[in-house]
């Protein structure tokens, strides 16, 4: 059975909330409930890999395990591989999820989902993605589009991410959920090769896989979680998870 390792990145310097991994909700630092989430996942360990003592503490206290990387990456990806490389220098993980650490409300169920189009061994990579139906979605740039080609009806294989609307035409849009499951040569792979033209261009990192002839596969899911970038979200984040209290 292949083992699995969930990696939760997380920094103290976002710009739009600074210090968002500790922000309190219900009482508990954000990453906390980050990390609860993933653990509710079972699809394997979580660990937290951070480049701060105050999330250090704040994991370990709640009974998790959480790994200090350097404070100079550039992507969660890049900080994900130098926490593996601690973790499981053996290399005992085959799957490697990264899950970013502003997801709260996080329906666990969609961990699972992430990792199940490595069941098909020509995927690299696999990721969520939902159906757009809000036209205001259709053309915000900050909700990037999914192009891919359908694989059934629950799949997609990626061609491009985009932050236009896209495709052209009649049809459904697809927006995109960044959690991520690598195989563990393609999280090499990724982290080792440069930033890609169009992933400079449209600021969006999986573009360098694709880029790099890399095939990212997209399991589509009902629901998006709330991302906390804001102090907007975060007030949406506390009433979201106190009304599941």
């Amino acid at each position: 059975m292949t083992k699995t390792l969930i990696l939760i990145p997380a920094r103290m310097q976002a710009s739009r909330l600074p210090g968002k991994p500790m922000a309190d909700i219900l009482g508990e630092p954000m990453i906390v409930h980050v990390w609860r989430r993933a653990v509710e996942s079972t699809v394997g360990e979580v660990v937290v890999a951070t480049d701060d003592n105050a999330i250090l503490n704040a994991i370990e206290q709640a009974g998790g395990r959480c790994v200090m990387t350097r404070s100079d990456h550039k992507s969660g990806s890049d900080r994900i591989f130098e926490a593996l490389q601690q973790v499981d220098p053996d290399g005992q993980f085959e799957t490697i999820v990264n899950l970013q650490g502003d997801l709260p409300s996080l329906d666990p169920l969609l961990v699972k989902a992430c990792i199940a189009p490595l069941a098909d061994k020509d995927v690299d990579i696999a990721t969520l993605g939902v159906e757009i139906d809000n036209d205001e979605e259709r053309t915000n740039p900050n909700v990037v589009k999914i192009v891919g080609t359908p694989l059934g009806e629950k799949r997609l294989r990626a061609l491009y991410f985009t932050r236009t609307t896209a495709p052209y035409g009649e049809g459904p849009h697809y927006h995109h959920i960044g959690i991520y499951a690598y195989r563990r040569a393609a999280l090499e792979r990724f982290v080792s090769a440069s930033p890609s033209t169009l992933e400079l261009r449209e600021k969006l990192e999986q573009l360098r896989a694709l880029e790099n002839g890399m095939r990212i596969d997209v399991a589509l899911v009902d629901t998006i979680p709330l991302g906390v970038d804001t102090p907007a979200d975060l007030e949406k984040a506390r009433v979201l998870l106190s009304a599941e209290k």
